[in-house]
């Protein structure tokens, strides 16, 4: 009975008529034809004339009675007049606990020599953001093992946090430190617009072999499709949705969201949106909320924090990818050229760094000790150039007298190596003994 039921379902699934069309045009980006009967992100088959495979496209838009696709893979070999068949399906994901410490492309297919991964379970690629009454408060504070974040800029489980930084400033690499020390059941990575050999070099030092056995990463590298890039974020959300559903705490980390915003304004571009400020169309700031809403943590159990890297350009902190982000996510973290230089590693700059849940988070002692410790290095900073031409007396300011002795102590706690972990209550034992050491 069980069988027949499947068949029964199966056969309403199953498309009695071709829809067919024919291509048209193709630009170099997005291919134009006439037909078939489709609807916004289906499937559609190309068939090139020569004989060759299908070619997977997806319906991105329609103009002037033409359907317009982008092509997942290489399209040579097409011609005009190539079919064009409508597969009556959208782009799901395959999930399953079996992808865990696999790496794989923004369509479940495996990367790694590991064999073949069979996962019988879908997810949709594009899911409705949670309902705002099933979200839980966030209340328990998520542990990174990091000094700097887990003292002055303390996360909670289901916290959206930015990470923000220009290139070669080390976001990777604390991504990584992330990725191997925060408290968390499952790590999904979506590793967006890469090279090829930065894929790598993250999986074995970044990562390493203890943090891949808890991950799942997906990688889309910048040679890629612009669609297929933007599939591997929207495949880490749902993969991470699937261990979410299973009542599991899920750390979700993608780099870079800057990489996934120019994706987005590659297709909105090829299918005629207007450019606005640096060329960025109006559905890159549409999509950018909708996806971050995915995340969180629900009422009935599960939660998905998130850490999304943000790709700085120019150092400039006001450029529209970083302003947008920073607005709708729940703090940043901002890494910055001239610590890095210093040898401060991590870089974060804990002036212009924010946890907007940290009130809620943190007790009052907790939190009193990070405000006191920002305004000591608040003061330093407006001071550095009187302190390093060494015009600085003694007893004329007591608050900058505290700030020079307590600096190098207060740096030393918060400079970190790549392959340390501190626990959150020991670090906070670290800054209270350097707050009340006297020279």
């Amino acid at each position: 009975m069980k069988l027949a039921n499947r068949l029964i379902e199966k056969l309403g699934e199953a498309e009695m008529v071709q829809r067919l069309g024919r291509l048209e045009a193709f630009n170099g980006l997005v291919i134009e034809s006439i037909g078939p009967d489709a609807r916004l992100g289906e499937l559609c088959e190309l068939m090139p004339c020569d004989g060759r495979e299908a070619i997977q496209a997806e319906v991105v838009g329609f103009r002037q009675g033409r359907v317009l696709l982008m092509p997942y893979g290489n399209v040579h070999g097409i011609s005009p007049g190539s079919r064009i068949r409508a597969t009556g399906r959208a782009l799901r994901v395959p999930v399953g606990d079996a992808l865990l410490g696999r790496v794989v492309d923004a369509f479940g297919r495996p990367l790694d020599a590991k064999g073949e991964l069979h996962l019988s379970k879908h997810y949709p690629l594009h899911r409705e953001p949670i309902n705002p009454l099933e979200r839980a408060a966030i209340s328990d504070v998520l542990e990174t093992g990091i000094r700097g974040v887990d003292g002055l800029l303390t996360m909670g489980v289901g916290q959206r946090m930015g990470v923000f930084a220009g290139s070669g400033v080390g976001k990777s690499t604390l991504l990584g430190m992330m990725a191997r020390h925060v408290r968390a059941d499952v790590t999904v990575l979506a590793l967006v617009g890469e090279r090829g050999r930065e894929v790598g070099d993250f999986l074995s030092h970044a990562l390493g072999e203890d943090g891949l056995r808890r991950s799942v990463v997906i990688a889309a590298t910048a040679d890629q499709p612009a669609l297929v890039r933007t599939h591997a974020v929207h495949a880490a959300h749902a993969v991470a949705e699937y261990f979410r559903d299973q009542g599991k705490s899920v750390l979700l980390i993608v780099d870079s969201m800057t990489r996934f915003a120019m994706a987005q304004r590659e297709i909105g571009l090829a299918t005629g949106e207007p450019p606005t400020f640096r060329g960025y169309t109006p559905s890159v700031f549409a999509q950018l909320p909708r996806l971050l809403e995915r995340c969180g943590r629900l009422a009935r159990g599960g939660s998905i924090s998130a850490i999304y890297s943000v790709l700085v350009e120019g150092d400039d902190m006001n450029e529209p990818v970083t302003d947008h982000m920073r607005a709708i996510l729940d703090g940043h973290i901002v890494l910055t050229r001239e610590l890095a230089a210093r040898g401060h590693l991590p870089a974060i700059d804990m002036l212009q760094s924010t946890s907007r849940l940290m009130g809620q988070l943190a007790s009052k002692d907790e939190q009193a000790v990070a405000r006191e410790i920002k305004r000591l290095i608040a003061t330093y900073e407006s001071s550095r150039d009187l302190i390093e031409l060494g015009a600085h007396q003694r007893g004329v300011n007591p608050l900058l007298d505290t700030a020079v002795d307590r600096k190098p102590l207060l740096d030393a706690v918060l400079s970190q190596a790549p392959g340390e972990a501190t626990p959150r209550m020991e670090t906070l034992g670290k800054l209270r003994r350097a707050m009340e050491a006297t020279a």
